[in-house]
């Protein structure tokens, strides 16, 4: 099992409530693809550096997890087409 970070940018335009089920379908793909999510992180509402669909201000959550390194592939097939979630980012965490 390698591990991973799946970072989200989420619009800041939803609800509370919109923005954790939008985490939680995230995690729900993890599992699906076969992963064991260890630890989600939300660093809160962060100034973008440019703006994407007309918008300059987003949250963002570092979900941490551990899979096969087939799952990585099947994760970002799936957060792709998802609503409200502006740019996303799935790496390999180097072993230490």
């Amino acid at each position: 099992m390698n591990k991973y970070e799946l970072a989200l940018v989420v619009s800041a335009k939803i609800e509370d409530d919109a923005r954790a089920a939008v985490v939680e379908k995230a995690k729900e793909y993890i599992t699906r693809a076969g992963g064991t999510v260890t630890e989600v992180e939300e660093t809160g509402k962060k100034k973008l550096a440019y703006e994407i669909q007309k918008m300059s201000e987003a949250y963002y959550y570092f979900i941490q997890f551990e899979a096969a390194s087939s799952a990585p592939a099947e994760v970002e097939r799936d957060v792709r087409i998802m609503d409200h979630v502006l740019r996303f980012l799935c790496v390999r965490k180097d072993e230490k």
